[in-house]
This record gives C-alpha cells, sequence and structure tokens, in this order.
C-alpha cells in the first residue's frame, strides 16, 4: 500500500543526507583550497591515519597494544591555530609521521564535541565532559597512556598517563618528547634530562641539531 507520508518523510531523510554530504565536501574542498590541510567531518585538522572506532579508550588501549603501540589522544578544537601549526608543521615532517605511524595508536577527541566517550572507568560521557573531567584546558594537549593496559584500569586524568604534552612543541622538542615516551624514559627521569642527552648524542655523531626550527 502507498503511503505518501512515509514516502515523503523517506525522501527527507536522503535528501538531508545528501545536503549534509555536500557541505561536508565544500568544507573539506575549502580547507584544500586555503591550507591544504585534511580535515575530519567535525571540522577539525586530523590526518587519514588517525582512529576512529567507537572511542572506548580501554578498547583502544587494548589494541595499541596488540599492534605492538602506545595509546595517545590529542585534544584540539575548531579555530585553534596551534591545532594548525601541530598538523602543518609537525604531523607533515616525514620523521614525525613514520615514527607515530610505528608506535601509537591515534585518536582525536574534540574538547567541544558532542561524541560519546568511555573512560577507562567504564562511565561513558560526551568529549565536552569528558575534557572537562580530564581538565584539559588548552589545546592542542596530547595524552600518552603506558603501553600496559593493566595500568590504567578505572583511573582518570593524570593519574592514568604516562605524559602530558600541552600546547605546541617544535618540531625537534615534539619528536623528543615522542621518543621520550615511547622508550619508557618518563620512568626514569625528566624530559630536560632526556632532551640534554640527545642533543649531545646527536652533536656526538657530528648531525646539525636544529633545536628551534
Amino acid at each position: 500500500m502507498f503511503h505518501p507520508r512515509r514516502t515523503f518523510l523517506k525522501a527527507g531523510v536522503f535528501f538531508s543526507a545528501y545536503m549534509a554530504s555536500q557541505v561536508s565536501n565544500l568544507s573539506f574542498a575549502l580547507a584544500k583550497k586555503d591550507d591544504d590541510l585534511y580535515r575530519s567531518g567535525n571540522g577539525l585538522y586530523s590526518q587519514p591515519w588517525f582512529e576512529d572506532g567507537f572511542l572506548d579508550l580501554g578498547e583502544e588501549i587494548q589494541l595499541a597494544k596488540e599492534e605492538g603501540k602506545q595509546f595517545v589522544i590529542i585534544y584540539e578544537q575548531e579555530g585553534c591555530p596551534y591545532c594548525k601549526e601541530l598538523h602543518k608543521v609537525n604531523l607533515k615532517n616525514p620523521a614525525i609521521k613514520k615514527f607515530m605511524q610505528e608506535n601509537y595508536r591515534v585518536i582525536q577527541l574534540d574538547i567541544r564535541g558532542s561524541r560519546e566517550v568511555t573512560d577507562f572507568t567504564g562511565k561513558t560521557m560526551s568529549e565536552r565532559a569528558f575534557s572537562r573531567k580530564w581538565q584539559i584546558n588548552f589545546t592542542p594537549t596530547l595524552s600518552f597512556f603506558p603501553a600496559d593496559p593493566t595500568l590504567v584500569l578505572n583511573k582518570t586524568g593524570k593519574d592514568a598517563e604516562a605524559f602530558r604534552l600541552t600546547g605546541f612543541w617544535k618540531v625537534f622538542h615534539f619528536e623528543t618528547v615522542l621518543r621520550f615516551v615511547r622508550s619508557g624514559a618518563y620512568k626514569k627521569g625528566t624530559l630536560q634530562d632526556y632532551l640534554n642527552k640527545r642533543i649531545e648524542g646527536l652533536k656526538e655523531t657530528g648531525k646539525t641539531v636544529k633545536i628551534w626550527d
């Protein structure tokens, strides 16, 4: 039996979906035209290799372990100039990109977003509420977690993290943080000590160290 109302509603749904896809395509096209950077569906600067799952942190850190990687969350927000620099400078650097893809499982959260996040205690809340609970007050912020998932069980915020990096850091310092966490050096000493030793080691091999580029 033909139902005009049902047919009309279905048409409206398909039309809305079509228009949403066109808006998304237009936003991406404009982003490509303006800055040649990739944007995700929520408008944030992003990377195609970021994970896009169900935002269950317990599941993500377990998957990271199975992949032989560590889990990291990158918090960002639309309109953040420092987030743009992170993607334009650091994440476009071939060495950094390669190191992150090989060593980290990455998800991106919008500190003003509405997607649901399940934390390590099993509680579910919006990205916005989650960011507030974890006291993420600046973007970009990177939360690095231990390689062993059992160390974060039922923990929240900095209690669960191995290391937290806040703000935009220059290439050499950013890469050093990635190595500092991945090597497990964060368990034994400070980032400053690790940074100094890395600089000394590179200079001893005759390499030029571009600290502030």
